[in-house]
Order: C-alpha cells, then structure tokens, then sequence
C-alpha cells in the first residue's frame, strides 16, 4: 500500500476527474490524501455533500482563500498573485524565475505545495491547472515521484487578449520544465494526447472523464408529443458555449420544447438567451437549475431527451477536448448532439445511432438534427437505447481502460 497524496487547485464538487481518482485509489488499497482549495461559496456545501458520502475513505486537506472564511489568505494571495503576472508579463514567461511563473499562474501554488508536504507521501499526484507546478514541486522536494493530469491542453486554453496570451506562456514554460520529469503523464482524450506528444515529445496514457454505471437502468421513452426537452450543463453558463446556436437551431427547426441549464449563469447571460428565445425560438422555453453535487450529475440528466455538447471551437483546447458532458449523457440514456470537432468526432462515431454531429456554429444542420428527433420520436428512442447501450459496453468508469488505466498508469509510477 502506497502514500498517495492527489492534489487539485479546485473544490472536491467541481473537480470530479480528482475527485474520482482519489475514489479509486483508495478502493485499490492505497491511503490516499487529497488537497483542495476552497474559495466558491456555492460550492462548501457540494464538497460538504461529497465527504457525506465517503466516510473515511480518504483524508482531505484544504487551501482556504474564501472571501468569508479566511479574507485575509484571499488577500494575500491575490496580491501575490497579480504582482507575479505583472512582472512575468514586464520579463516575459521564458526570462522570469521559475518561482514567479509558478506564483503567476496559480494563485494557491506555495499553499498547495505547503499542504502536500505536511504529511510523507510516496506519490504526489497532481491535476487542473493551478497544481501542476504544486505536484511537481511537492515531489522534487520531498525526494519521491510525482505524477501529473493534463485534462486541458493548457498552453492554448483560452482564447482572448493580452492576458490570455500571458498565462499560455505560462503554462507553456511550466510544462516545459515539469513533463519530461513526471514519472506518469495522464489526460481525458486522445486528440488531446496527441496535442502534447507532438508539442513535448510526452505519451500521455487517456483516461476518459467517465462517471460510475448507475445503480438502475435509465427510462428510454422519449417525451410525448412533438417537443424535445434538452439538456446542458456546466460549471458556469455563458456565450461561446454554443448555446446561443442551440436557440437559434431550435426556432429555425420550428420546434417546441424546453432547454434546461444547470450551472452558475454569468450575471445577465440568462436574461440574455431569454430574450433571444423570445425572437428566435418561441417555442422554447429555457429553464435554470442550480449547480448539482458530481455524484448526482448523472441523476440530474435523467428524463431529458437530448443532451447537447455543442462547443463552436473557440480555441484549440476546445476544438480537442472531448466534454465530461457526453459522458453524463450517455450513462443518462439521452441523445446526444456533438459539434464535430477533433476530440469528439471518434466519441460520435462509436455512439452510432446515439449521437449526431453537426459542424461547429452551423446553425441550419443542428436544425435539421433537432427536426428529425422532434417529429420522429421512434428515431429518438433508438438513439436514447443506442447511447445507453454503448454507455454500459464502453463508457462507464468502471471500464478498465479508464479506472484501470488509472490504476495502472499510478502504480507504474510507484515502481
């Protein structure tokens, strides 16, 4: 039994890929301690839920910067944090000191690391943006392996100004100097996997961001009736998810129905998309629903019919990753309909008559998929079956080329 210490810059509640990996570290027999932060305040009761639900399974640590519970570190940190970018951006990524990218590009790294080291570990591993450094650092100072999770593509992540352009050269400068040493590389997809290994020369093993087999099958019906009730969900509801195409398709297909939302929504969006439901797409009704716990994301899709992962591309991480949204879906019993992108067209494929892809922003051909599943419930509750079928054969977490890619990959690095 191995010390393994997994470390993440986020909230157990919006880290499911760490969250699930300490899971099945410990039910391997290792003891596992997991890091986290806390800084969102919806999400404290998520992460309270989370522990709720495994007692004893693993210790947890946290990084507190939250606004009400320790102002102060928030305070602190964030001051570091902006003077670091600011001298980073005046030197550049590739001239500044390691220490001053690491402090620019994670607001929590000397905190994370500081908790990591606090107790012996025989493995730190670390993923989500902000504890790669951590890990690495934590597991060059203490004199052990460290493993790292590339779930994003992090050098071209975002797309946008200045900024963005910063912390691309940050990460850019951190991978460069961690990867090559990582005993173990990991990541969600295979485009994304490809990415790295032409850009460091790394072979990421994949490891899906696939959810646990539900306890009980889904119900398969469609909903009666010419409607469709859809689906979508993420950490935080705003433009340039696709979303706006959606509405659009939907008043251009003629069609009735619901699009539920679940997510924090960016201050005014909602209203937003309302109103362009109300010019584009009067049929449509939009509905919110609040963040859910990661354990009850798969409860939370049941009894929608089509599930939309639907990124226009924005940048190149985009256009490669392969969304934890599909996943859900799948595992839910819904249809699903994918933007044809790298990281999605071979998920899509192997789905068959449960998915249907359109180009990135082609609002007349997500029409026409919305068109034929609204008027042809049989052809829909063929692709509700076909998605469940090729969930319970392929993409469920319990599959060993997933939970036991996982496995493998961090007691390889153990040896």
């Amino acid at each position: 039994m191995a010390r393994i210490c997994v470390i993440t810059a986020g909230h157990l509640a919006t880290c499911p890929r760490m969250l699930k990996a300490a899971d099945t570290l410990a039910a391997a027999g290792h003891s596992v301690r997991l890091v986290s932060t806390r800084h969102v305040d919806w999400a404290v009761a998520a992460d309270a839920d989370v522990r709720r639900r495994r007692p004893g399974a693993w210790k947890w640590m946290e990084v507190d910067y939250s606004r009400a519970t320790a102002p102060l570190a928030r305070l602190r940190g964030g001051a570091r944090y902006h003077l670091a970018r600011r001298l980073s951006a005046l030197l550049g990524p590739a001239r500044a000191s390691m220490p001053l990218v690491l402090r620019g590009y994670a607001r929590t790294h000397p905190e994370l690391v500081r908790a990591a080291l606090s107790e012996p570990a025989d493995l730190f591993y670390g993923g989500t943006t902000g504890a790669i450094g951590a890990a690495a650092e934590a597991g060059r100072r203490a004199g052990v392996p460290f493993a790292l999770d590339l779930e994003d593509f992090h050098s071209a992540e975002q797309a946008g100004g200045a900024d963005t352009a910063l912390g691309h050269g940050l990460a850019e400068r951190i991978e460069k100097d961690v990867l090559p040493e990582a005993r173990v590389l990991t990541t969600s997809s295979a485009a994304i996997a490809a990415a790295y290994g032409n850009k460091y020369g790394v072979h990421p093993v994949i490891v899906h961001n696939t959810f646990p087999l539900p306890s009980r099958p889904p119900a398969l019906e469609a909903s009666p009736g010419d409607g469709l009730r859809l689906y979508w969900f993420s950490q935080t509801i705003g433009s340039g998810r696709g979303l706006e195409h959606a509405v659009r398709a939907a008043g251009l297909a003629g069609i009735s129905g619901e699009l539920h939302l679940r997510g924090r929504p960016v201050p005014g969006y909602l209203e937003s998309l309302r109103s362009l439901a109300d010019k584009a797409a009067p049929g449509l009704r939009i509905l919110h629903h609040a963040p859910a716990p990661p354990d009850s994301m798969v409860e939370t899709c049941a009894g929608h019919d089509v599930g939309l992962a639907v990124e226009p591309g924005f940048s190149v991480n985009n256009r490669l990753a392969l969304s934890n949204k599909v996943f859900t879906y799948v595992l839910a019993g819904l249809a699903v309909i994918l933007t044809d992108t790298p990281g999605q067209r071979e998920f899509a494929a192997g789905l068959g008559d449960g998915a249907a892809l359109c180009p990135p922003r082609d609002t007349p051909a997500m029409a026409a998929l919305l068109a034929r599943w609204a008027h042809d419930k049989t052809s829909l509750a063929r692709a509700k079956a076909a998605a469940w079928r090729a969930a319970q054969r392929r993409w469920h977490w319990e599959h060993p080329e997933d939970s036991g890619a996982l496995v493998g990959a961090v007691e390889k690095a153990l040896r």
